[in-house]
């Protein structure tokens, strides 16, 4: 019987070394394009590489300053907020219907659609939004983006809805409950956690996808991602500016993620067990 605490005591300095390891391979990156952010040009290059140098503010003066980032920033946050919103108005009373019809087929669908390449999708889109003389708008990359976030929300709610159980959904129709009203008083209060963790996702995979941005966008609605990808050219590239401008990229989605990580934990482990 003494076993047990002794073999978790002799597994604990193996798993401390494998979290060591995990938290460095992803800290140096991330810490590495904080640090580059704040050096002179020369610096950035450097080899063999400079840990110690003059910070300077240069590259996030010339960021919001000569490229007009703050736009490209309002672009990004129009787009990723409003594909979220669309994806959780079409993906969650999808995946209420779904569950509440123990249905496979639509969630199939959207996962196939998920899974396809977004080049299969884009030129197609191109022709008819080009046709149309759309291209350039928000509202296009929040349709286009859509098929990045509706199926991700789908997939993410079905296991909080599949776990409510059935008998809640009996007894509202016992007392003459609509389908509507047992997915708005009933199975969206229970689901709240699912809903966080979608909404969270969901925003971080629009704001970071790239493809559709670059191709269906103006610049009136470039987003920063594909504003920080005219910093790497043939000739010349801005690598300070670029780190500054992956900097400020990774920092609402980062910020974001740590106001409501407590929301975030429960409700990524709350869809794992069945009620």
């Amino acid at each position: 019987m003494s076993a047990g605490p002794y073999a978790v005591t002799r597994a604990a300095p193996g798993l401390s070394l494998q979290i060591a390891l995990a938290v460095v391979l992803i800290a140096t990156p991330i810490l590495w394009i904080a640090l580059s952010s704040f050096k002179a040009g020369p610096d950035v290059t450097a080899y063999p590489p400079r840990l110690f140098f003059s910070p300077t503010l240069a590259n996030y003066t010339e960021l919001w300053g000569r490229h007009a980032f703050l736009s490209f920033a309002a672009n990004s946050l129009i787009v990723a907020v409003g594909s979220t919103l669309l994806g959780l108005l079409l993906g969650v009373p999808m995946a209420f219907a779904v569950s509440y019809k123990r249905l496979t087929w639509p969630a199939t669908a959207v996962l196939i659609a998920r899974m396809a390449p977004g080049t299969l999708f884009l030129l197609p889109w191109y022709v008819m939004f080009a046709s149309a003389g759309l291209i350039g708008r928000h509202e296009i990359l929040i349709l286009t983006h859509c098929v990045i976030t509706m199926p991700m929300i789908v997939w993410i709610m079905l296991p909080y809805f599949d776990a409510i159980p059935r008998e809640l959904y009996e007894s509202g129709v016992m007392d003459g409950a609509t389908p509507f009203r047992l997915f708005s008083h009933v199975a969206l209060p229970l689901a709240k956690p699912g809903m966080v963790v979608a909404t969270i996702l969901a925003f971080v995979f629009s704001w970071n996808y790239f493809l559709f941005a670059l191709v269906l966008s103006g610049f009136g609605s470039k987003t920063m991602i594909v504003a920080a990808f005219n910093f790497v050219g043939e000739g010349v590239s801005a690598w300070g500016t670029l780190m500054a401008a992956a900097v400020i990229i990774a920092l609402p989605p980062l910020l974001l993620a740590l106001i409501v990580q407590r929301w975030l934990i429960a409700g990524l482990t709350g869809g794992a067990v069945k009620g």
